[in-house]
């Protein structure tokens, strides 16, 4: 299972947490790179990466990253990587001071939404600030989800006629 390619020019997405939009309500996106091994890079091209339950920190003035699990490299040695190590992610120190701030007040949670390749060739992370959805608002979502596809449906057979 390699990465694929999307539609933007030059990425490569690795993973995705579809799941996250589900359960947040993303209110910000910001890019972070992130700190890898050798293994995990060469684990990551070949697309053995899963976001699900990760999320990010602040400690200590850095942000960290939880729970990412990238596969241990099939041809990797006694040297290869742990699959759900803490991970650093690199953004610059105003950027991690304000998230802070945000996370703190506000009580918002910092979710990995997708992993990928940028143009140059690094690996990415795109995070959300979000904050978490109540079991009425995913049924809300759900609802009109639904009445969106319905309506979709109508309009399709209306114009055959």
């Amino acid at each position: 299972m390699a990465a694929k390619a999307t539609s933007e020019k030059g990425f490569k997405t690795i993973t995705d947490n579809r799941r996250a939009r589900h359960e947040y309500h993303v209110i910000e996106t910001y890019e972070a790179g992130i700190a890898l091994s050798g293994t995990e890079v060469k684990s990551l091209r070949a697309g053995k990466a899963n976001l699900q339950d990760a999320f990010a920190r602040v400690e200590n003035g850095e942000m960290m990253l939880y729970n990412l699990h990238i596969s241990p490299y099939e041809q990797g040695n006694r040297f290869n990587h742990e699959p759900k190590r803490t991970r650093r992610l690199l953004m610059h120190k105003q950027e991690i001071l304000r998230l802070y701030g945000k996370v703190r007040e506000k009580g918002l949670a910092l979710i990995p939404l997708k992993v990928y390749f940028n143009p140059r060739g690094k690996v990415k992370v795109q995070l959300a600030l979000a904050q978490g959805k109540k079991s009425y608002d995913k049924r809300h979502d759900i609802a009109a989800r639904d009445a969106k596809r319905d309506m979709d449906r109508a309009m399709r057979e209306r114009q055959k006629m």
